[in-house]
Order: C-alpha cells, then sequence, then structure tokens
C-alpha cells in the first residue's frame, strides 16, 4: 500500500483536526505499519482525535485555500467528514479553473458533508460514499453515483471508490468504531 495508501486510509476515514501531539502520534502509528514493524496479530488504534490530527494537517497541506474547519465522526463501520470548502477555489488550485457558468455555481464557501461506509476483511477495504450534502442539499443514489464517476474519477484516476483495494503491509482488516480505527495487522 505504501506511504500514498496509509494517507488514504488517514484521508477516507478522517478530514480534519485536534492537538500536534496527536498528530505525531499517528504518523508514528502509521510508519509501524508502513515499515512492517508490527507483529502478526497486532491491534493498532487509532483515535479519532489522532485522525482529525492527521487529515487537518494533509488537508492543510494540500489545500490551503479551499477548505476550513474541517472535522470527523466516527461510527460504526462509518466515516462522516465535514467542512466548509471553496470548490471554485481547489478546481483553481488543480489547474482547472471553471468557466463562468460553472464558477457561479462552485464559488463561495460551503458547508460539504459526506458521509461513507467502509467494510474490510481478507487484507481488503472497500469505501461505498452514501451521501454528499453541499449546503444542506442532499446528494445520493443514482446522482450521487454519476457525480462519483463522472467528475471524482476523473480528476483522481486511481481512487477507489465503491470497489474494493488492497490494504498492504499485513492489514488484515479495519475497525470503524464510534471512537476509533484498529488496524488488525495479519500473519
Amino acid at each position: 500500500m505504501g506511504g500514498r495508501g496509509i494517507a488514504a486510509i488517514g484521508t477516507t476515514l478522517a478530514l480534519f483536526a485536534t492537538a500536534p501531539s496527536d498528530y505525531r502520534t499517528v504518523v508514528h502509528k502509521f510508519s509501524l505499519i508502513e515499515h512492517d514493524r508490527l507483529k502478526p496479530g497486532s491491534r493498532v488504534v487509532l483515535t479519532s482525535a489522532e485522525l482529525n490530527a492527521y487529515a487537518r494537517r494533509e488537508v492543510a497541506a494540500v489545500a490551503p485555500d479551499g477548505v476550513r474547519d474541517p472535522h470527523l465522526e466516527l461510527g460504526p463501520g462509518t466515516a462522516t467528514a465535514t467542512a466548509l470548502i471553496d470548490l471554485g477555489k481547489l478546481r483553481r488550485a488543480q489547474g482547472k479553473p471553471p468557466g463562468p457558468i460553472m464558477a457561479y455555481l462552485l464559488d463561495g464557501e460551503r458547508p460539504v458533508t459526506i458521509t461513507a461506509r467502509i467494510q474490510s476483511s481478507g487484507g481488503t477495504a472497500t469505501v461505498d460514499v452514501k451521501e454528499v450534502q453541499i449546503s444542506g442539499v442532499v446528494i445520493e443514489g443514482r446522482l450521487l453515483d454519476f457525480l462519483i464517476h463522472s467528475y471524482v474519477m476523473q480528476a483522481y484516476p486511481s481512487a477507489k471508490v465503491g470497489e474494493p483495494f488492497a490494504l498492504g503491509h499485513r492489514i488484515e482488516r479495519l475497525d470503524v468504531q464510534p471512537s476509533a480505527v484498529r488496524v488488525v495487522i495479519g500473519r
């Protein structure tokens, strides 16, 4: 899975933040996993605060002007990320400025909430985006599938949404609960 894979788990599970010590702690845990330094059967607990700290730092590095006030809430098998996002600024930061009509629709900060179900076993995981809310407008079902395939997958072709992907580094499974994500290391 490599560094990008570990980062993807952190970002998929958490889009946001707390204390710098939580960031250092989760980076250390990710390093142990990434460098295969854990014994078979080990369980690594990534707390909500740690994942929030990691995601906040990483999101700030990638999108310093387009994302504000991020927050993560874990649930049984789910993660819900919220933030104030200026989609127009994000597009411009990617070097893809929107045309005048799209700029009218995308510019300006809007509250965005993304809820995903995370399932894993046997060294693989699947992340299914269940719902997206933008300014309180709920997007789900076929429209959400269309937007993911037409826009998200076009912008991020290596992203795995709704299909299994290998966890790597002997990770057997991720157990997502309201207070933490437990990473189970296989044999």
